[in-house]
């Protein structure tokens, strides 16, 4: 493992509708087609549907489970404790395949603060990671959920963007913000999602200007397009799509140290 120890977290973000879910199942696929079954994955985006992604049904959202114990901390079943309920609770919302298993956080925190409940999440889903190898997480655009509400230890952080200078622009903030965060991230990378082509001159300045590390280019792929418009898991794209190979080559490099 090489200065690694269990569990690798892998997390994914930036900003809506760029495809980290998409990035996400497939980081989740490629691990299982290397023999690693003991992965959770995490879907911490507003916009749930990693579970859609990966063809894996969906449990109850953590949002709802923290609902859920505000309307019943004076009123917990069988004499619980607050802790002994969320293990509980979140325990039944785990959904669990024989590749990998997935929890979803939910929506963002409505009004008020309930920081207790916050802080007991937090510990009981680190516990609950400690159970795995690996960890990918699928993030929501913003990045303050990191320190609150999952694990502060990140071993890859892939910043997802769109072939533009704003596209990049944006996975700048993020990254920055990365830095303000108390939250360890061992090695960040940018990915470039659906490019039709080479990045233009301005982008690649851009880059630079951002002291972002490009660790590869997933080009517009027609067999992720007709997964998509089928309604069918971005988990069942073939081995021999041009997309999954240079998918392959990449993380393999990557993770080599690891996998």
């Amino acid at each position: 493992m090489d200065n690694y120890q269990l569990p690798i977290t892998i997390a994914v973000c930036g900003k809506g509708g760029v495809g980290k879910s998409t990035i996400a199942a497939l980081i989740i696929r490629w691990l299982n087609d290397k023999g690693v079954k003991s992965i959770l994955a995490v879907d911490a985006d507003a916009n749930v549907n990693l579970n859609d992604l990966l063809g894996a049904g969906a449990g109850e959202p953590i949002g709802a489970i923290r609902e859920e114990m505000k309307d019943k901390v004076n009123d917990l079943p069988g004499g619980m404790t607050k802790q002994q309920f969320l293990e509980y609770k979140i325990h039944q919302s785990l959904v669990e395949t024989p590749d990998f298993d997935l929890i979803t956080m939910g929506r963002p925190e409505g009004p008020g603060c309930y920081c207790y409940a916050n802080s007991l999440l937090r510990d009981i889903l680190k516990t609950l990671s400690d159970n795995y190898q690996y960890v990918v997480i699928d993030n929501e655009a913003g990045m303050e959920h990191l320190s609150r509400r999952t694990t502060q230890n990140i071993d890859y952080m892939f910043i997802v963007s769109g072939p533009s200078v704003r596209g990049i622009q944006t996975a700048g903030r993020i990254d920055r913000l990365l830095k303000e965060l108390d939250t360890r991230v061992e090695n960040r990378y940018l990915i470039i999602n659906r490019a039709c082509e080479g990045l233009s001159t301005a982008i690649e300045k851009q880059i630079a200007q951002e002291g972002l590390e490009l660790l590869f280019i997933l080009y517009d792929d027609d067999e992720i397009r007709r997964l998509d418009s089928e309604g069918k898991p971005i988990y069942d794209i073939s081995k021999k799509s041009k997309v999954y190979d240079s998918f392959d080559a990449v993380l393999s490099g990557c993770f080599k140290a690891i996998v």
